[in-house]
């Protein structure tokens, strides 16, 4: 998956001598247009008052997202992070768990059991060895979950809520302000993290050695 990462902010540094100036000078015919920069100016101020802008880095744009397309576009891609963070926050704590050999009892399909699962210890490896069956119900569980989400009107691109499906539902309307900004951007840090985490954990497994603090853990081998 892509990651998308959105706390934004930058500077650029200015040249000093005549050369670089002259430079300057003559690039400035091939300058944003003032509409261009306006659009970028909004985007960046519309990010301000969105979670995720967070201490040390603040606002950070380096590739210049904020500015690609409207603000359905950054609603979207404020919405796909959102996606991956807690999609990575489970695959994180999934592959922890799994790794450390913690399984239900009894019997996965009729001829797997957990336990035999278990004890390939790789929780890629874990999945590998999951029943064609069992896996296409698992895919299909995410595929009417990612619908019901995308289905829900206003959609998040129109101004609506961003996606969730939480059960049972979960009353926050009684939360002020202050505490819900402040845990929109815990989840979306922890989903940050999560995020390097995992990619982590599976570039240690396709390429030994690629992560040194993973070096000679069994459960990335």
């Amino acid at each position: 998956s892509i990651v998308l990462y959105f706390v934004y902010s930058g500077n650029n540094g200015r040249g000093q001598d005549g050369l670089l100036a002259l430079i300057a000078s003559g690039a400035s015919a091939f300058a944003p247009t003032a509409s261009v920069q306006v659009h970028q100016s909004t985007a960046l101020n519309a990010l301000e008052d969105m979670p995720g802008a967070t201490a040390p880095l603040g606002v950070f744009d380096p590739v210049g997202y904020a500015s690609v397309g409207s603000e359905e576009t950054l609603n979207w891609f404020r919405a796909s992070e959102l996606k991956h963070s807690r999609v990575a926050m489970l695959a994180t704590t999934g592959f922890i768990v799994q790794a450390a050999g913690i399984h239900l009892p009894g019997m996965l399909s009729a001829d797997v059991s957990y336990d035999s699962v278990s004890a390939l210890t790789n929780p890629v490896d874990q999945w590998a060895a999951v029943p064609f069956a069992g896996k296409w119900q698992i895919i299909a569980a995410i595929g009417v979950a990612e619908i019901y989400a995308e289905t829900q009107k206003p959609h998040y691109m129109m101004g609506g809520p961003l996606p969730e499906l939480i059960w049972p539902s979960v009353d926050t309307s009684s939360v002020n302000a202050e505490t819900m900004m402040r845990k929109q951007n815990s989840e979306l840090n922890n989903g940050r993290l999560a995020m390097i985490a995992i990619m982590g954990f599976l570039s240690e497994k396709a390429i030994p050695g690629a992560v040194p603090a993973l070096k000679g853990i069994e459960a990335f081998h």
